[in-house]
C-alpha cells in the first residue's frame, strides 16, 4: 500500500477549447473566472441555462495560456461540445471531444503525487487531485499509487458531501446554490457576465437557496437516486447517490429543520435518512442544537 489511491473514471470525458480566443469565450459563457487561471490550474465552474440552473458542470484545466480541458460526465461531453459550438459564433476558437485522454482521480495521504500533469481538485482539498492523461498510459502513469475501481472514489466524495452532474442530478435540473457551487469554488460572483448571473446573483444575495445538496446517514437499505424524500408527510428533497451507509440528498433545508425540531423522521422509501453538516458547509444549517454532527471525509 503506497497511502494514495487512485481510480480511472470511466464515466467521465474531456472536451477540449483552444485558440488564441478561447480565454476570453469561455470567460463569457461560464461561472468561474477564468481570467484568473493560470496553467496548469483548475477551476470547477459550469454553464448554466439563461434562468439560471446547471446545464453541464466541469471541472476546467488550463493546459496552456491558449488551451483548456473540460472535464465531465462523459455522457453529456457531446452536447456540451456542441452547445459551446453554439456560442462560438466567429471567434478562434477550437473545440471537440478529446477521446484519447482519460480523468483520473487521486487521494490519500502526503503532498500532490507524482503522476505527471496531476492537479489539486479545485472543489475541495479533500477530495485529493485530478489528472488527464492520454488513454493508452494510464497504467504507467499511475505508478506509486494503487489503482481502485472507480466506485472506490464516489464513494470517497459522497463521504465528503460533494455532489456531482450524472451522479446525484441531471443536466438542467438544479440551481447552483442547490449543487453547492457556491460552496465548492464554481461560481466567482465578481467576475461580471456569464448565462445565467442575474437569477444566480440575485440567489446569493437574497439568500434565497432554501435547497441544498448535504450528505445523509441511511437507515435501512439505500434507496435509488431520485427516489422521493419525505417527512411529516411532506416533500422534503430528492435522493442522489450513495455508497454503503452514506448518501447524499438535495433537501429543503427549512423542511428538514422543522421535521427534526417535531421529531419526525426523514425517510426515501424504506429508509430512514440522517442529514449532516458538511465541515466544509458555510450555509445556515437547521436546528444545529439537536443535529451537531457533521460530515468528513474518510
Amino acid at each position: 500500500m503506497t497511502g494514495k489511491q487512485a481510480a480511472i473514471l470511466g464515466s467521465r470525458a474531456v472536451v477540449a477549447v483552444s485558440g488564441d480566443q478561447a480565454r476570453d469565450f469561455l470567460q463569457g459563457l461560464v461561472t468561474s473566472d477564468i481570467d484568473k487561471l493560470r496553467p496548469g490550474e483548475a477551476r470547477n465552474a459550469a454553464l448554466l441555462t439563461p434562468q439560471g440552473k446547471i446545464l453541464h458542470e466541469f471541472i476546467l484545466y488550463a493546459e496552456d495560456p491558449d488551451g483548456f480541458l473540460l472535464e465531465t460526465p462523459a455522457e453529456l461531453a457531446q452536447d456540451l461540445a456542441r452547445r459551446l459550438m453554439f456560442y462560438r459564433l466567429r471567434a478562434r476558437v477550437d473545440i471537440a471531444v478529446a477521446d484519447g485522454l482519460a480523468v483520473v482521480a487521486i487521494w490519500g495521504e502526503g503532498q500532490q503525487p507524482s503522476v505527471s500533469g496531476a492537479f489539486a481538485d479545485p472543489r475541495l482539498a479533500g477530495l485529493g487531485w485530478r489528472a488527464i492523461i492520454a488513454k493508452d498510459a494510464t497504467e504507467s502513469a499511475l505508478e506509486g499509487c494503487d489503482i481502485v475501481a472507480e466506485p472506490d472514489y464516489h464513494a470517497h466524495r459522497i463521504a465528503l458531501g460533494v455532489a456531482e452532474l450524472g451522479q446525484d442530478y441531471g443536466s438542467g435540473e438544479v440551481f447552483p446554490h442547490e449543487a453547492d457551487l457556491d460552496q465548492l469554488g464554481g461560481v466567482d460572483f465578481h467576475k461580471g457576465c456569464f448565462i445565467g448571473q442575474e437569477v444566480v446573483s440575485r440567489m446569493q444575495h437574497r439568500g434565497t437557496a432554501r435547497s441544498r445538496f448535504v450528505p445523509v446517514e441511511v437507515d435501512g437499505a439505500a434507496p435509488e437516486p431520485g427516489t422521493a424524500v419525505e417527512a411529516g408527510g411532506k416533500a422534503v428533497g430528492t435522493m442522489g447517490s450513495s455508497a454503503g451507509r452514506r448518501g447524499l440528498a438535495l433537501l429543503r433545508l427549512d423542511r428538514i429543520g422543522d421535521a427534526m425540531a417535531a421529531g419526525q423522521p426523514i425517510a426515501a422509501g424504506d429508509a430512514v435518512l440522517h442529514p449532516l453538516r458538511p465541515d466544509w458547509a458555510r450555509f445556515d444549517w437547521p436546528d444545529a442544537a439537536a443535529a451537531g454532527t457533521t460530515a468528513t471525509g474518510t
